[in-house]
């Protein structure tokens, strides 16, 4: 069938609940679609930046987030769009469980994701001790919403035939949904985890073999060409994706300005979290990218602006601790007005130290803050903010939303009450409802945001560093 240009063969890959593996099997279907030479784009459903890590992997290209949270529905479509390929294949793994949402409603779910995309949804089932109950389960989750199109199952941690035999018969007897697939219990494990996840891919450098190895797994277990025929079943997509938008567009680079100023982007094991919407938004908007790490480089290289993502600075902290020279530099730039733009494990490595079962460790010693670890999330979830304080990103009165994921809390601050210029309507923040320190050209938060969804985030950043150059302080 010859395809048009806005018919793109799409599914999710969705679940009852958290855990189920769906992440693990995602990664195999992408990674052994890849491996018979079809075009996979990847999407994470949801705030994350580890799982889409792992996509990215697996399919060799950017993992883009869509999150209704963050982004209106015609921001969602348009990205998918601008990513996806006609004639190829867009997998998206949802988040939770497929209905799980913020409210009544199931906003912010991966059902209603699954609608604004008009996406074949194919189930993925934890079956560890049960059989005929899942039947029962398919069938509830088919009705409970006729517009959420559930096209298939793939069975997960399978004891043996036996199971599998009950299992497929029930589900197909009672709901009339095939099971495309049935992935056994691994006898090892093959993706390490922390926290509520995955280890972040650049943590070891066995990442592709893990890759390869659930790649085989689903390749012998899964119905792949099944698959690619329920991702042909979704209809056309109408009304944002124009031609001219899809698939980044040449005249779209075409009007790109040329750079105009040098950011500096850490970015290594210790700070991973950046959406590529932020990366791309900061080129688009005149940056060259100048990628640091503190962890290798002795020195910061010239530089107008610089941005910290979030990542996990504490599973690096003593070498971050160590390098002395970095963070001295680091000080006497913002002293002399760099801007600096930080998030969560970037406000983390800002501040004075941090503490680690009773363990202190130097950080950049930017800002008057000491934090410490912790076993438990000290703040999980989205977050709204309005500014209240002048800052170099944002105007007062602006709204906010973002997301915050940290085990850290502050343990001691010395700074003012004005210095935090976000009051929080959703979420922890850094200190009572306040979140965002601001300090000379520095903003440094708890909260993650995406770009399409601020707008005027990745300008407000050039425009700073511009300002930065001009005065000739480098």
């Amino acid at each position: 069938m010859q395809l048009r240009e806005t018919e793109f063969p799409r599914l999710i890959i969705a679940a009852l609940r958290g855990g189920s593996g769906k992440t693990i099997v995602s990664i195999g279907i992408i990674a052994a679609l890849r491996g018979r030479g079809h075009f996979v784009a990847p999407f994470k459903k949801g705030p994350d930046y580890i799982d889409a890590g792992w996509l990215a992997l697996a399919a060799g290209r950017p993992c883009y987030n869509l999150d209704t949270f963050l982004l209106d529905p015609d921001l969602i479509r348009h990205s998918f769009c601008s990513h996806a390929a006609p004639g190829g294949l867009a997998v998206v793994e949802g988040n939770r469980g497929l209905y799980d949402g913020i409210d009544l409603d199931g906003a912010t779910s991966t059902a209603e994701l699954a609608k604004l995309l008009q996406a074949p949804v194919v189930m993925c089932l934890d079956c560890t001790k049960t059989t005929r109950t899942m039947a029962a389960v398919i069938s509830g989750c088919v009705r409970f919403d006729p517009d959420v199109r559930i096209r298939g199952v793939i069975l997960n941690r399978v004891a043996g035939s036996r199971h599998e035999s009950i299992l497929r018969r029930s589900i197909e007897h009672y709901t009339g949904v095939p099971v495309i697939g049935a992935v056994p219990k691994l006898g090892r494990q093959i993706f390490p985890e922390r926290h509520m996840g995955l280890v972040p891919t650049p943590e070891h450098g066995w990442a592709a073999d893990s890759i390869q190895s659930i790649a085989r797994v689903a390749s012998q277990h899964i119905d792949l060409d099944a698959l690619f025929r329920i991702a042909r079943e979704a209809p056309r997509i109408s009304g944002v994706c124009q031609p001219s938008e899809l698939n980044g567009s040449t005249d779209q680079q075409a009007t790109v300005p040329p750079a105009r100023c040098r950011i500096g982007i850490l970015k290594d094991s210790a700070f991973q979290f950046y959406y590529p919407e932020n990366i791309e938004a900061l080129e688009a908007a005149g940056a060259e990218l100048i990628f640091i790490s503190p962890l290798r480089d002795g020195q910061l290289p010239e530089i107008d602006a610089l941005y910290v993502g979030g990542g996990f600075p504490e599973t690096h902290a003593q070498e971050l601790a160590e390098n002395k020279e970095f963070s001295g530099r680091l000080r006497s730039l913002v002293d002399d007005g760099l801007p600096v733009y930080a998030e969560c494990g970037g406000l983390m490595y800002l501040g004075n130290e941090l503490v680690i079962e009773g363990r202190s460790f130097p950080m950049a010693g930017v800002l008057p803050l000491s934090f410490g670890l912790f076993k438990r999330p000290q703040g999980h979830g989205y977050t709204v903010v309005t500014v209240e304080g002048e800052n170099p990103y944002y105007p007062i009165g602006a709204e906010i939303r973002g997301h915050e994921f940290h085990y850290s809390r502050v343990l001691s601050w010395s700074g003012a009450e004005s210095d935090l210029i976000f009051r929080m309507q959703r979420g922890v923040g850094i200190h009572g409802d306040r979140d965002g320190i601001a300090f000379k050209n520095v903003l440094a938060t708890y909260t993650h945001i995406h770009a399409l969804g601020n707008p005027g985030w990745a300008s407000a950043l050039v425009r700073n560093a511009v300002a930065y150059r001009s005065r000739g302080s480098r």
